[in-house]
C-alpha cells in the first residue's frame, strides 16, 4: 500500500485504507460521477463507480444497485500505473480528488493531470 498519490507535481495524503475518489460532473449529461480507487503494490485499481444519472457513456455496470440516489457497482478492470484527467476548461467543474484531505484539479484549461503512485 502507498501512502500519497502524486497529481502532477502535487503529492496527496492518502486516507489510511490507501484509497482516494475522484468525483466529477460529466460533461455531456451534467451527472455527478464518482469512482473510488484502490493503491496497492504501485499500482491504482478501480474499486467502486456510482453515476447519478445514465446515458452518454454513463450506464451503471451490470449488477449496480441504487443507493442514496446513486447507481454504484464495483468494476472488473486490471490495475492500472496511471490515471490521466483531461483539463479542457470546457466541462461544468474539475475533478474532486479525495485522499486524506480534498483538493479540485482541472477547473482551468490545461495540460493533461497524471495521477500515480508516490514512488516507495
Amino acid at each position: 500500500m502507498s501512502g500519497c498519490l502524486m497529481a502532477g507535481a502535487l503529492g496527496l495524503a492518502l486516507s489510511a485504507s490507501g484509497q482516494f475518489s475522484l468525483e466529477w460532473t460529466h460533461s455531456v449529461e451534467k451527472e455527478g460521477w464518482r469512482e473510488v480507487w484502490a493503491v496497492e503494490e504501485g499500482r491504482m485499481r478501480l474499486v467502486e463507480a456510482a453515476v447519478k444519472g445514465s446515458g452518454a457513456g454513463m450506464e451503471p455496470g451490470p449488477e449496480g444497485r441504487f443507493v442514496d440516489g446513486w447507481w454504484v457497482w464495483a468494476p472488473h478492470s486490471p490495475p492500472v500505473p496511471e490515471l490521466i484527467l483531461a483539463a479542457s476548461g470546457e466541462t461544468p467543474s474539475g475533478w474532486l480528488l479525495c485522499g486524506a484531505e480534498c483538493v479540485t484539479l482541472g477547473v482551468e484549461p490545461g495540460a493533461p493531470i497524471h495521477l500515480r503512485p508516490c514512488e516507495e
